[in-house]
């Protein structure tokens, strides 16, 4: 049985990658649908072609990430595509964050997509895609977004690891980075309206459209997929950057 996976699946961008791949998607028998909203994954998976499994889990409990792993080895499937996309941010001053803010992102964005990542590699095969949702966040670090921004960072770093380690097994790995999108994640990262500045308004991009582009880049080998040219602009500059400083540094 082929099966593509979306972590983060009841809204927002993974919802958007549930729709889109399920009019491209080519030899896939089931989508799985992960989240930890059940009403809003059922109400989902009825409006898909493909045939959709709703998996109501919250990945940052490691008991339930567990019984996922012994799904996978009782079905063993090939699965096609993995779309971590499940991720929650804070916008706000380090020092005012609580210590359950700060752990629920690590866990989230570090810890359960490195975790589901590890789950689901052994049923990949040539040809499967990985696409890492990471963020233009991941490029600078940013005040009041601290923590988010390094989160991401880590999802962009280990992404251009696993595409050079995994190249050789023919299989696609595309970190996923767009700059402000108009999703629900911004009502719940700024808790002040206020604090998204003028420049993010003017560069927010649409939700099908980071979707349609980084499904696009993955079935063409991209390793990182970046939609718009505020944040193509952002990521020349800093690749710019880096490069000369480790000329500068070279031994």
């Amino acid at each position: 049985m082929n099966i593509a996976i979306i972590t983060g699946a009841s809204s927002g961008m993974g919802r958007e990658f549930a729709l889109q791949l399920d009019r491209c998607l080519g030899k896939t028998d089931e989508l799985w649908l992960l989240a930890r909203s059940k009403d809003s994954l059922e109400e989902l998976a009825t409006s898909l072609q493909t045939k959709a499994r709703v998996i109501a889990i919250d990945l940052t409990k490691e008991t339930a990430l567990k019984q996922f792993e012994e799904v996978l080895a009782i079905q063993n499937p090939k699965i096609t595509v993995l779309v971590n996309c499940a991720g929650i941010g804070s916008h706000k001053p380090f020092a005012r964050q609580s210590r359950e803010e700060i752990e629920s992102m690590v866990q989230l964005n570090i810890v359960a997509l490195t975790r589901m990542t590890m789950i689901c590699l052994p049923y990949m095969k040539k040809g499967s895609k990985l696409l890492q949702f990471s963020s233009g966040a991941a490029f600078v670090p940013q005040q009041a977004f601290a923590v988010y921004a390094a989160s991401k960072a880590y999802v962009y770093s280990l992404s251009r690891a696993l595409e050079q380690e995994l190249k050789g097994r023919g299989i696609t790995v595309t970190a996923v980075c767009p700059g402000p999108v108009n999703t629900p994640f911004l009502a719940h990262a700024y808790e002040d309206a206020g604090g998204f500045g003028l420049l993010k308004r003017l560069t927010m991009a649409e939700t099908s459209c980071v979707v349609k582009k980084a499904i696009d880049d993955c079935k063409n080998g991209r390793s990182v997929s970046l939609c718009g040219l505020p944040i193509r602009l952002l990521y020349l500059v800093t690749q710019g950057v880096q490069n000369v400083l480790l000329r500068c540094f070279r031994p």
